[in-house]
């Protein structure tokens, strides 16, 4: 049975069993499945999962370039975190960094040669990975539900346009 408390914000109630089952279960599976999948892409590729997914977001563009303020915003890290990362994938050879032609200050991620064929190959890894220890782990029925559960809550936490 859930409890209320009272904060400095008002009152607030503890979750109920099933509350915190859903939550933690989130919690765990996430970060059990992005350590899983993060130890496959190193071992077999060279790079970690968040790496995998700023090369992603690279060969997905138009033209295999994007502000670095748009990459850090897709990879959902912050922009001092991201220029890091992509410090070590220019050191690898996979990524460049480019001058905004119209702005002195802006700067852009550009995937090289190297880290499409980087990216296609780890590609298959991942897809393989997550179909192996998420999509064919869940009934069909699930992996709908929880479809529709993170696209709610993405667009509760969308900001609001007036």
């Amino acid at each position: 049975m859930a409890t209320q408390q009272t904060t400095a914000g008002g009152p607030t109630r503890d979750l109920a069993c099933d509350e915190l089952a859903a939550w933690g279960g989130l919690l765990r599976a996430h970060a059990s499945l992005v350590r899983a999948l993060d130890v496959e892409m190193q071992a077999e590729h060279g790079i970690s999962l968040t790496q995998y997914e700023v090369l992603l977001l690279l060969a997905r563009s138009d033209t295999g370039a994007l502000r670095m303020n748009e990459l850090a915003d897709g990879a959902l890290l912050s922009l001092s975190g991201l220029s890091r990362l992509v410090d070590r994938l220019v050191a690898l050879g996979l990524v460049e960094r480019a001058q905004c032609p119209t702005d002195r200050r802006g700067a852009f991620a550009v995937i090289t040669p190297a880290g499409r064929k980087r990216f296609a190959s780890a590609r298959i890894t991942h897809l393989d990975g997550v179909r192996r220890r998420f999509i064919d782990v869940l009934p069909p029925e699930t992996v709908a539900v929880l479809a529709t559960a993170w696209e709610t809550l993405e667009a509760a936490e969308a900001p609001q346009a007036d």
